[in-house]
């Protein structure tokens, strides 16, 4: 009776630790949707960083399905998605679904806010992160920064904009937040998909666009229809994000986890040096190639209305939310004091050297 007992132990070990065996070299396969076209520069290519990344880290444990938005046709719909878990990660941008969730529309950028290298140590140093969880994980789902654009371009305009009264009815696709600014400055503001745009514009469905800048606006040819180029206010610094389902993320063994936390974040860096780098060339190209594309920046006034705007629409939503508040709070005081050092180094020493 011993001797059978002491098998039988022996016996459960065996089997225990070829489970943990087992268990160690298990492979999860990760769905993940993306707003973005098949092969789509920078914004497509962080994705695929990230995949390979997590792949070769673990070994091959981590296996990832991207898929475009010609597969799941729909572009907007990455958080319904990820949070039904017909996906378990998606690569989009917060301000997207300000509909449904409106405090996730903070988390890309804020108009008049922070530039990137501000907004990312507000992520990660200045209570972004923890902000940021508050909003998800209510919808079972875990947000990460996936990406910056760094500053973006205001936008294409048939039409130079010379006061507040040229964006009277004028009809232009700009997203999130600054799309509330517009449209309380009088202008008709609608969303439409990345693949849309160009037709959109060519057609005369819309005046104005404002997509990204030179290194992702050149490919889209929109130079070639309307020729003024603004510089912007709107998006100092524009994140997108990996979603991932909360469930998802729970079933990830602990060191899969860091793994897959550390390529999204290595991607999202990534993404924002390859954005500056590829913004630099494509726009030596456009001023060499189409010197008719006229450079711009928008009117005091007008900069001063939008300014009054974004000040008036953040008081009425910091005031009828309370998560809302937190997140401006946050923001700006963050913003009041990190700015003090980027007007003593970064902007001091580019209006020093601005004759060169």
């Amino acid at each position: 009776m011993t001797i059978h007992k002491s098998f039988m132990t022996v016996l459960a070990l065996v089997f225990a630790l070829a489970s943990a065996s087992l268990s160690a070299q298990e492979t999860y396969t990760l769905r993940l949707a993306e707003t973005w076209g098949p092969n789509s520069p920078i914004l497509g290519e962080a994705t695929r960083h990230m995949a390979s990344m997590a792949e070769k880290m673990s070994g091959g444990r981590l296996q990832f399905r991207i898929d475009s938005s010609n597969k799941h046709k729909a572009p907007f719909g990455i958080f319904d998605m990820v949070k039904a878990g017909q996906y378990d990660m998606g690569h989009t941008a917060s301000y997207y679904y300000k509909g449904s969730i409106p405090n996730a529309m903070y988390f890309t950028t804020v108009p008049f806010g922070m530039i990137a290298p501000e907004q990312y140590a507000w992520f990660y140093y200045g209570g972004g992160m923890e902000l940021m969880e508050k909003v998800y994980r209510p919808h079972g789902l875990l947000s990460f920064p996936g990406g910056n654009t760094g500053n973006q371009m205001g936008g294409w305009f048939r039409e130079e904009i010379k006061s507040v009264e040229d964006l009277q009815g004028l009809k232009m696709r700009t997203p999130g937040f600054a799309g509330e600014v517009m449209s309380e400055v009088g202008v008709a503001v609608t969303n439409i998909p990345p693949g849309e745009l160009y037709s959109s514009l060519e057609r005369g469905t819309i005046d104005a666009l404002e997509w990204v800048g030179p290194a992702l606006d050149f490919q889209m040819g929109f130079h070639q229809i309307a020729k003024y180029y603004y510089s912007g206010w709107q998006e100092p610094g524009a994140e997108v994000q990996f979603l991932i389902n909360q469930k998802t993320w729970d079933k990830l063994p602990a060191e899969l986890q860091e793994i897959l936390r550390v390529s999204m974040r290595t991607a999202a860096y990534d993404m924002y040096i390859q954005s500056m780098h590829e913004s630099g060339v494509a726009w030596d190209r456009m001023k060499e190639d189409y010197p008719d594309v006229t450079h711009k920046t928008f009117p005091p006034e007008v900069i001063e209305a939008l300014r009054d705007a974004t000040e008036k629409l953040l008081a009425e939503e910091a005031e009828k939310d309370e998560l809302a508040r937190e997140i401006i709070t946050s923001q700006r005081d963050y913003l009041k004091q990190v700015r003090q050092w980027t007007n003593i180094s970064d902007k001091a020493y580019l209006n020093s050297v601005s004759g060169e």
